[in-house]
């Protein structure tokens, strides 16, 4: 019974530090402009990870092309590893670490946004997915873990997580995404848009 007090206070006590602190707030409320600006404007957002992550960006993806509050029209928002003829053939023959990259090469368009998901902020796939992006003018958002990784140069914006402890970046990645999700929602349809 203590364990899993002591988990769920682990997980409390991460949230908690993210509402502390004011500048990954506005970073949070930068994310919500940017991506209702770019379903506005008429492009996607694409979103990426690994694992756990992957699960993520998947179920993230899902709450815009599907819906989050509001019965409303689809907003076009993708998870980057769900064709997995693609992703295998990819991964065999030229290596996993361009899953990403290739396809955002061949779909990214200027003006899009790539949403990556990396608790280290390491991950070789999604590192070379955000150059990629960069290159061809998309906007990078990571979310990661306290440092960052690698991730942490190629973001336009960082969400990163105050904690080394993934299960806990993960469940903070969940919430943090769910604001997004439901700000970008509200600020979209009550334009008139939907």
């Amino acid at each position: 019974m203590e364990k899993i007090k002591h988990i769920i206070e682990a997980s409390i006590r991460t949230k908690e530090q993210i509402l502390e602190d004011a500048g990954l707030l506005s970073v949070i409320d930068k994310v919500v402009q940017v991506v209702t600006e770019a379903f506005r404007n008429g492009y996607r957002v694409y979103f990426c990870g690994n694992g756990g992550s992957a699960a993520d960006a998947q179920h993230l993806a899902a709450e815009f092309s599907g819906r989050f509050y509001t019965d409303r029209k689809a907003l076009p928002a993708e998870a980057l590893h769900c064709n997995s003829s693609y992703l295998t053939a990819v991964a065999n023959d030229y290596s996993y670490e361009v899953i990403y990259s290739r396809l955002i090469d061949g779909i990214g368009q200027k003006g899009d946004v790539l949403i990556g998901l990396s608790t280290s902020g390491n991950s070789k796939n999604i590192v070379k997915a955000f150059e990629t992006a960069r290159e061809k003018g998309l906007i990078t958002i990571g979310f990661t873990g306290s440092k960052g990784g690698e991730m942490k140069a190629l973001s336009d914006y960082l969400i990163n997580i105050p904690s080394n402890d993934t299960p806990r970046i993960q469940e903070s990645h969940i919430t943090v995404g769910h604001i997004i999700c439901q700000l970008v929602e509200e600020n979209y349809f009550s334009t008139g848009k939907g």
